[in-house]
């Protein structure tokens, strides 16, 4: 009684009397969503790797993998804050630099015996270094810490001469078992030293100090897409829905970001320089060809925040509020009219404590709105608090300037991609298209069902069609099968138009609503 798959048994020619037992698969895929809330975000930091992305949910995570929120222009950290206070919290985090970084390191004192900071960056030098006696008898103890963060111990090494010192190392760089592995502070060298341990505590500050290499440029930002990718690049394929280069305020990198936001489905927050103008805005922006809905441009009327890290208000991009805001909402929402939270102030309103209270006019609103730039201000459409002001992406074309244009497609487009490559190598025949037909409707039809999807009169708002009509044998002859969709998506109300007539002469007409018991009169 054999069992086998189904497909793996030729059953038109059986010899042997049996019973034969297939498990068939479940013909139909099922497609769940891919993430729309994954933020990638690349900038300076005083701590970690270079141009390796590294996972962050929170700021506790962010500070322990870069080091604290530095108060200077291209920091990564301070975008992330701005985005976590408004519900962000799922990052992609990748550090640059501008190839000047060095890793703090320290020399026991008398001997050529060297600690290296794991990572280049400032922060290294905050690591203290004590060695002291051990638990166990005859043996020594050696403990790593930076402020803030749970030490490393490494106890009972033991060993005389050149053996303890091999001991040492071979304990920091590859762990003492399962307990206490590699140091993930320090890399250590005996350099062949052979005298006798003395006990010390050092910080790393007094070695050759770590540097950051903070001072870098948009093409540094940006980085390289060869092999090992950096910058901005580093981010391909790690499924980001929303992106930014902090503080990138260059026009001449802004086409090459918005060829990789297409590239990768990400809806990238670019960002005018601080103190901006309307006029040359607009100039900026039709030099540099920028008009695609893959990014969204803020103009540069930079943000005051409270850096609670540093215990300063600052001047800030608004990068980080706009990326946190959309991180935070579905994908077929717009970022107009949502409230922002951490803001003090912004350049247009006046500095905090001034009691300056600038707003836009509708010409400059408007301006700025025809040419697909966007802005933070306050008051909004609900009332006196700060949001996006537009809800735009930088396209001119008005059937794609939404942030719901942007996000939603970028996000069923990937979710397709996800999941519709199992049905290559199959067999071309009725089945395939109506399984093809029936996932896509499937996953469609949940959006319709939580909201993603919709229509003003309530019909269905999509269709799939995949079968002969687009199939036809000369194409499906050739291993070719086309699964053709159309989606309506939900539009935004953007200009609402209440109409009132009022006057001691109005006559007013009402209808009854027939057929509808207890119903009032409209």
């Amino acid at each position: 009684m054999p069992i086998v798959h189904q497909g793996s048994l030729n059953t038109t020619a059986l010899v042997v009397p049996d019973l034969y037992v297939q498990i068939v698969p479940p013909q139909n895929l099922v497609l769940n969503g891919v993430p729309t809330n994954v933020v990638g975000v690349v900038g300076t930091a005083s701590w970690g790797p270079v141009g390796q992305p590294v996972i962050v949910g929170t700021m506790t995570d962010y500070a322990v993998s870069f080091g604290p929120i530095m108060v200077r222009k291209h920091d990564m950290g301070t975008p992330v804050a701005a985005a976590v206070q408004q519900g962000a919290a799922n990052f992609r985090c990748v550090r640059v630099t501008d190839g000047t970084d060095t890793a703090a390191q320290f020399e026991v004192p008398g001997t050529n015996f060297l600690f290296t900071a794991v990572h280049t960056g400032s922060l290294g030098n905050q690591i203290a270094a004590v060695l002291g006696t051990g638990s166990q008898a005859g043996t020594w103890r050696l403990t790593l810490a930076l402020p803030g963060g749970t030490p490393e111990v490494y106890d009972n090494i033991g060993g005389t001469g050149a053996v303890f010192w091999q001991n040492l190392t071979a304990a920091v760089n590859d762990g003492q078992g399962p307990q206490r592995g590699p140091s993930l502070l320090v890399v250590a060298n005996a350099g062949g030293y052979a005298g006798a341990p003395v006990a010390f505590t050092w910080t790393f500050a007094t070695g050759p100090v770590g540097t950051d290499g903070a001072n870098v440029t948009a093409l540094n930002l940006v980085g390289v897409d060869v092999m090992p990718r950096t910058g901005m690049f580093a981010l391909r394929g790690l499924g980001c829905s929303l992106a930014l280069l902090a503080d990138e305020d260059d026009a001449t990198q802004w086409p090459a970001q918005a060829a990789f936001a297409l590239s990768e489905g990400i809806y990238m927050i670019l960002c005018g320089p601080a103190g901006d103008t309307v006029t040359n805005a607009l100039i900026v922006k039709q030099a540099a060809g920028l008009d695609t809905y893959a990014c969204k441009l803020m103009f540069g009327d930079w943000i005051w925040w409270s850096d609670q890290v540093n215990a300063v208000v600052r001047l800030i991009s608004p990068q980080g509020f706009v990326v946190g805001r959309l991180a935070n909402l579905s994908p077929e929402q717009s970022s107009l009219n949502k409230p922002l939270y951490g803001v003090v102030g912004s350049q247009k309103s006046g500095t905090p404590g001034t009691g300056q209270t600038t707003t836009y006019s509708s010409v400059e609103l408007q301006t700025m709105f025809r040419a697909g730039i966007d802005v933070i201000s306050n008051p909004q459409p609900g009332g006196f608090y700060w949001g996006v002001r537009c809800g735009h992406n930088s396209s001119s074309n008005a059937a794609t300037s939404g942030d719901n244009y942007t996000r939603l497609t970028n996000y069923i487009a990937a979710t397709l991609a996800a999941g519709m490559g199992q049905y290559v190598g199959q067999v071309v025949n009725a089945a395939l298209f109506r399984r093809i037909r029936s996932t896509q409707l499937s996953f469609l039809q949940n959006m319709l069902s939580q909201g993603m999807l919709g229509s003003a009169d309530g019909s269905v708002p999509f269709s799939v069609i995949c079968d002969t009509s687009n199939n036809p044998q000369s194409r499906t002859s050739l291993g070719y099968v086309q699964s053709d969709a159309q989606i309506q998506y939900q539009a935004i109300n953007e200009k609402f138009i209440v109409n009132i007539e009022g006057g001691q002469t109005v006559t007013v007409t009402q209808q009854s609503l027939a057929n509808t018991p207890g119903s009032l009169a409209a």
